[in-house]
Parts: C-alpha cells; sequence; structure tokens
C-alpha cells in the first residue's frame, strides 16, 4: 500500500513548538541553580552535587512509573463521555504474531468487539498481510515504538524521536493511516518523550490495569487481574506478541480473552477502540 494514502502526524496537524514537561523546567532549573551556586560559593559544590544527584534519581524513578502523569500527559482510563456509555477498551500490545493474533482476531469476531492493537514498526513490516487484516476487521493499530528496544526509556531526544517516526512510517505506509496513540515499550519513559509527542501530535496511552499475560503462565491470576474491578472506562493491556504460553503451549492471552469478553457481557460493558473511546 503507497504511503500516500497515509496522513503523517505533520499532515494532520500542523507544526507545534518544542514543548518541554514541567519536571524537565524543573530539572534545569536546579541545574542552573546549582551551576550559579557553585560559581558564586565553590565552597558549596557538595551540596550542588547532592541536589543535581537526588534530581537524577527522581527523573528517572518517574520514568519507571508507567502510570505517571508527572512526566506529561498519560492516558490510563477512558474520558466521561466513554464510561456513561459503559466502554472499556482492550489493548492488545507487542504483534503483530502469525501464531497468536488471528486467534485472538477470531475470538473478537466471536464477541463482536473491537481492540486496539499497538504494534511494533518492524513486526508490521514483516507481517503486513496481517497488520491490514486487523484494520479490515474493523480494529485499529497504533505506535508501539519501531523495534521495542530495551534501552528505549534511557535514550535522548534524537532516537526516541527517530523510534517514534520510524514507527509511524511502518504502520502508516502497510495500513494506510498514521496512529494516535503511542505506548513506550514496556511503559517506561523519560522526561524527553513527552516534546516528541507533542511534536509529533501523539498521545501517550498507558493502562487502568494489566494481566501481565507475557510474564505469568497461570490463566485464572491474569484473568482475575482483568475481570475483578472491571469497570466502565478501563483501559486494559494484553499482549498478542511475546505471550506467556501454558503447560499446554496454548498462549495464555488466547485462553484469557473469552473469560473477558463473557465478563464484558455479564457486566454489560462494551469494548471498543481507543480512538472511538475519545470520539
Amino acid at each position: 500500500m503507497p504511503s500516500s494514502t497515509a496522513s503523517s502526524p505533520e499532515q494532520r496537524s500542523s507544526p507545534t513548538p518544542w514543548h518541554m514537561p514541567w519536571v524537565l523546567k524543573a530539572s534545569v532549573g536546579l541545574h542552573a541553580a546549582a551551576g550559579v551556586a557553585v560559581a558564586t560559593m565553590p565552597g558549596l559544590w557538595p551540596q550542588a552535587l547532592a541536589g543535581v544527584a537526588a534530581n537524577h534519581l527522581a527523573v528517572t524513578a518517574l520514568g519507571l512509573w508507567p502510570t505517571s502523569r508527572l512526566l506529561g500527559p498519560n492516558i490510563l482510563r477512558l474520558p466521561p463521555t466513554a464510561i456513561a456509555r459503559r466502554e472499556i477498551t482492550l489493548t492488545f500490545d507487542d504483534g503483530p504474531d502469525p501464531q497468536v493474533t488471528p486467534q485472538v482476531l477470531d475470538l473478537l469476531d466471536t464477541f463482536q468487539v473491537k481492540a486496539t492493537f499497538f504494534c511494533i514498526g518492524v513486526r508490521v513490516l514483516q507481517y503486513p498481510t496481517l497488520a491490514r487484516e486487523i484494520v479490515q476487521r474493523g480494529h485499529r493499530i497504533e505506535n508501539h515504538s519501531h523495534a521495542h528496544r530495551h534501552t528505549f526509556s534511557v535514550s535522548g531526544l534524537k532516537r526516541i524521536e527517530q523510534e517514534i517516526r520510524r514507527g509511524q512510517a511502518a504502520i502508516a505506509d502497510t495500513v494506510g493511516r498514521a496512529p494516535c496513540f503511542f505506548r513506550a515499550p514496556a511503559g517506561l519513559r523519560n522526561v524527553f518523550l513527552d516534546p516528541v509527542l507533542h511534536k509529533l501530535d501523539l498521545r501517550l496511552a498507558s493502562w487502568t490495569r494489566r494481566g501481565f499475560d507475557t510474564a505469568r503462565s497461570d490463566v485464572d491470576q491474569v484473568a482475575r487481574r482483568l475481570i475483578d474491578e472491571l469497570a466502565p472506562g478501563d483501559l486494559l493491556l494484553l499482549h498478542d506478541g511475546h505471550a506467556a504460553r501454558t503447560s499446554a503451549g496454548q498462549a495464555v492471552v488466547i485462553e484469557v480473552l473469552p473469560r473477558l469478553l463473557e465478563a464484558c457481557r455479564a457486566r454489560n460493558v462494551h469494548p471498543v477502540t481507543l480512538d472511538t473511546a475519545f470520539s
């Protein structure tokens, strides 16, 4: 599919100025103050160094907290209008996967619900037909970075922007629509992510609750984490890529998903795509 059919974030909105979250502003201010203090009173260098070190530790810790909003806007739940409509959103990360994703799509079709897939750019390029099938079956693909690098949260501004732009291009060129939402690899980030998302007109989406279905093979445990407090407005995280396996070799998500969708019916909540929830 030619890339001319897709609209880039720059095409969808006018360019925005460089954006600095308040945490980054505070950090820059602290560094400047420490520099001035040492320049005017050299004997204060131990205190200044300690303050700068503490600042770095605090900012790093915030990046390891996926549901934090202190580094910039972060969607954790659906908006009030979606809650009033009793909507939730199911999101699937790390795909597409040729073994698991088709089974997920079939289950979603069986229950007649739509979901959002946060896909990795290189996997979209590797399995373009499957990526297009996700969209053709009424679901949405959003940006989960280009390569899902473990170093994403410690990368600099240039590398983060490159990763996100490449993911945008891979998805747009394959399915004909550029993503509107971004989810950081493993949910981990740093102070440079928000300025990049602001520049590219993307919204960060984390989750209300996750089942840890990449690490836990106990289907009952994963299902309980997702279902026990299920309520309108929830943004749930599952995985069609990197899925953990049961003792029988089945992907945990395939065992959990029917239970979750039955629970949605029982509690009269309606799974919709993330963009629909915000429309």
